[in-house]
């Protein structure tokens, strides 16, 4: 089982990096409240957004039939993946059917989830990230820290360095201009030598057999511009009703995710162009087993924002390669656990239950309640860490009764003469690099109260 503390420990002893990555999500998630308290409706958009979804869900086969019977009508190759094998090996075979090599793409955390890029490079296909956060992490050979802000956790002196030795920019020029025209002449090459583009899917709207695809650089638009094949995955929860329903999305979307008012192209593929193809794979891929769990089927609604992420204090002070799952942050945690409690139980941990996550969701998922509920899970399977249940018995006991908690509270002030090893071991797993036992005060403030030394200060008058 993964432990998100250990995996933590790295990020966190670069100080400097951990404030720096804080402060950088933590500004996003202040964008994404000012945008709020801009649209007097807010919270009636997510209420209408949670009950789509929740509606689209309960109906889910309905809609994915009047999806692909549109799309099919307007001239769309519609397939159908249960798994990630199955969905790699459909791309493949109209990969070898259309005879490209050069494959362009946009993002999509369904590739991730599948491993596409590596199945694809082991079989000869170039599949080149379009989006220069993701494509800086391909060059990087690491998969990305969040899924929208994908290289956030880089810092631009390292893409200097990174494009200095791949490209042979200028020497120690860190500056975002000149990096962004040198990612530019690079990515022009590769959007018009492509033979093949493919993108992924915010929205499939049933009523219409069309796909929506949301970008902040129109990369997905110049993927698909030249390629005669575009080739499109979806996971299936994707689908929603109708055009007023993508009216709802649209509007929470890009302010959730970045703070943006709109997102800055949001392109909508009906039908092919005469004389190219469209093909849309939708994909299960453990989806269904999602839907069947009654608990946890809420997980369905994420628009995959990443806004849990950017307000989320653990996620901030720890990066996202912390948590084993390709998907980090509460998101993660959720999703981890509905694939494999006993690989993913230990990033469970890495959650404070402060359900800011919760607060900020577009979708009202209740991401914070959910990881509450998979720790009462994971203590029924027993899959939580021995000494980690020795440590909450003793607290238990601890702060069961006033005078236990006082007389821990006394005794706990001997921890700070006791040799570090002690204290920095197995059998305190919230141990971490920077994060020693604070100074206890010699007095509590109870006891200060008791003895008057608490000075009672009568407010001033202004």
């Amino acid at each position: 089982m993964s432990t998100h503390s250990k995996a933590a420990a790295k990020f966190i002893a670069d100080a400097e990096r951990t404030a720096w990555h804080d402060k950088a999500l933590y500004a996003v998630r202040e964008k994404r409240d000012k945008m709020a308290r801009t649209v007097p409706e807010w919270e009636d958009l997510r209420r209408m957004s949670s009950e789509i979804k929740r509606h689209t869900l309960s109906h889910l086969g309905h809609y994915l039939e009047e999806f692909e019977r549109n799309a099919t009508a307007n001239g769309i190759a519609v397939h159908w993946a249960a798994d990630a094998d199955e969905m790699n090996a459909t791309v493949w075979r109209l990969v070898q059917e259309h005879g490209g090599r050069n494959l362009i793409k946009s993002k999509s955390m369904l590739s991730e989830e599948c491993g596409l890029t590596p199945y694809l490079r082991e079989r000869g296909v170039d599949a080149v990230e379009s989006d220069l956060g993701e494509r800086i992490m391909q060059l990087l050979e690491l998969p990305p820290s969040h899924i929208v802000l994908p290289a956030i956790a880089v810092r631009r002196e390292e893409v200097g360095a990174l494009f200095e030795k791949v490209w042979h920019t200028e020497p120690g020029n860190s500056d975002p201009t000149y990096l962004t025209h040198q990612a530019r002449i690079h990515l022009r090459s590769k959007f018009l030598g492509a033979d093949i583009a493919m993108t992924g899917v915010n929205f499939a709207v049933a009523e219409a057999g069309a796909f929506a695809v949301c970008t902040n650089e129109g990369n997905a638009d110049l993927g698909t511009s030249f390629p005669d094949l575009h080739i499109a995955i979806m996971g299936l929860e994707k689908v929603i009703p109708d055009y007023r329903a993508l009216a709802v999305f649209t509007r929470l979307l890009a302010r959730s995710a970045t703070g943006q008012p709109v997102t800055a192209y949001t392109s909508l593929y009906r039908r092919p162009a005469p004389g190219k193809q469209i093909h849309v794979i939708i994909v299960d891929n453990g989806r269904t087993e999602s839907l069947a769990n009654a608990a946890h089927r809420n997980m369905l609604k994420c628009l995959r924002c990443g806004a849990c992420m950017n307000t989320c204090p653990v996620y901030r002070r720890s990066g996202g390669y912390s948590y084993s799952y390709f998907i980090p942050g509460p998101l993660g945690i959720n999703l981890g656990m509905l694939r494999s409690p006993e690989r993913y139980g230990g990033n469970v941990s890495g959650c404070s239950l402060c359900y800011s996550c919760s607060d900020v969701c577009p979708a009202k998922i209740d991401l914070g309640e959910q990881i509450y509920a998979w720790r009462q899970e994971m203590g029924e399977k027993n899959l939580i860490d021995w000494h980690k249940k020795f440590m909450v018995k003793g607290m238990d006991f601890a702060m069961g009764g006033p005078g236990r908690f006082y007389a821990a509270v006394g005794a706990a002030r001997i921890a700070e003469y006791l040799p570090r090893f002690v204290l920095n071991n197995k059998l305190n797993p919230w141990y971490a690099y920077g994060r020693d036992i604070p100074h206890f005060a010699r007095s509590t403030f109870n006891a200060r109260w008791k003895a008057g030394k608490v000075k009672s200060e009568k407010p001033t008058e202004r």
